[in-house]
């Protein structure tokens, strides 16, 4: 028998258990929706939640951008464990942690998210995920900073430190063309503030680090899942390495396993197979809480229904970009950018936590 309580016997009810490993936008939603009919094991090594569509403002000198869990699963039958899950045993149905425990669970969802592919940063090379080590590489002097990838993370991290770190010179170096998921009207306009932010950008160049001559190094080429702990525990994958899900969520290889946020590879009719983003993450995480909540009570769970609105970028403090996109993600050609454009970004990017605290 596990450590942690399998069910609970309340007035000759019984409450069922669900694991969740990681807590970022999916994994928490998730973790909030199913809690409405069982109790929760939210498995995640910190004690807070991290906004991670601000990496590029920590990267510029934002003092925070986490907030305790607490204060978000306070009023939920959600118990945070602060470990990292090592092993899924999805016959069993167990879950064990570096710290010693193992969790029961009746049904599980896999929200371990992604990564920067390829470099997890090490001396002069840096990712978004360790955006605090770079603002204080930063702070020790002026240099080069050459941004590699021309996708959305870049092109905010491009922009978000030209503006804030005037003393270093900022440059962009892509294997496409910047912005590819933008409309021809929002890429000339990212390509303007660039050239007001002095930033030089290099198009059609496939490069590794070792090949820039840069003091410092910002890669962000491509994202890739962490499912590696799912592919040891034979859980299927699809072709891009994401868990391989059904409609409502749930695993194709086993039915109690959900898997949302990055690391899922869901997809709808309307917008084909979903991008990795907190746009997509949140809905997400919150289809397979409900599903998870209708199968405990004995219901069928719902397919996701999710389509694509807009893109929204940030261009530095003072300049953003809304992109509006047809529902499978393409761009339209309306844009709103400049002032009102960093106003939406921030109201859209204050929401998400908005929603989470009212899950």
């Amino acid at each position: 028998m596990s450590h942690n309580t399998v069910r609970l016997r309340l007035h000759g009810m019984t409450k069922h258990s669900v694991v969740v490993l990681g807590a970022g936008y999916g994994g928490l939603m998730a973790a909030l929706r199913a809690a409405d009919q069982a109790e929760v094991t939210l498995i995640a090594p910190s004690s807070r939640f991290t906004e991670r569509v601000r990496e590029h403002e920590l990267a510029a000198g934002r003092p925070d951008i986490t907030h305790p869990l607490s204060t978000f699963i306070r009023n939920k039958p959600v118990t945070h464990v602060a470990a990292r899950a090592t092993t899924i045993d999805p016959v069993r149905r167990e879950v064990r942690t570096d710290d010693g425990g193992t969790y029961s669970y009746d049904r599980l969802v896999y929200a371990l998210g992604s990564r920067t592919k390829g470099y997890r940063g090490c001396g002069r090379v840096f990712t978004s995920e360790n955006a605090s080590y770079l603002r204080k590489r930063l702070d020790d002097g002026p240099g080069t900073l050459t941004v590699v990838g021309g996708s959305l993370t870049g092109i905010e991290m491009a922009s978000e430190l030209a503006s804030a770190a005037r003393d270093w010179r900022v440059r962009m170096v892509t294997a496409g063309e910047l912005g590819p998921s933008l409309s021809a009207k929002g890429r000339a306009h990212v390509r303007s503030v660039f050239a007001e932010l002095g930033i030089a950008v290099r198009e059609g160049q496939t490069v590794t680090p070792e090949e820039i001559d840069s003091d410092v190094v910002l890669w962000a080429a491509s994202m890739t899942p962490n499912t590696e702990l799912a592919a040891e525990a034979g859980i299927a994958l699809d072709s891009d390495g994401r868990v391989a899900v059904d409609a409502t969520l749930r695993s194709v290889s086993y039915p109690d396993i959900y898997a949302v946020g990055d690391a899922a590879g869901a997809r709808t009719e309307t917008a084909g197979p979903l991008r990795m983003a907190c746009a997509a993450a949140l809905p997400v995480g919150s289809r397979a809480g409900k599903n998870i909540a209708l199968e405990l009570r004995g219901r069928e769970p719902r397919p996701l229904s999710f389509r694509y609105y807009a893109q929204c970028v940030s261009l530095g403090r003072d300049n953003g970009l809304f992109q509006f996109v047809n529902a499978d993600d393409s761009p339209k050609d309306t844009i709103v950018t400049g002032r009102l454009g960093a106003l939406i970004k921030e109201r859209v990017v204050r929401w998400t936590v908005f929603a989470l605290r009212h899950a």
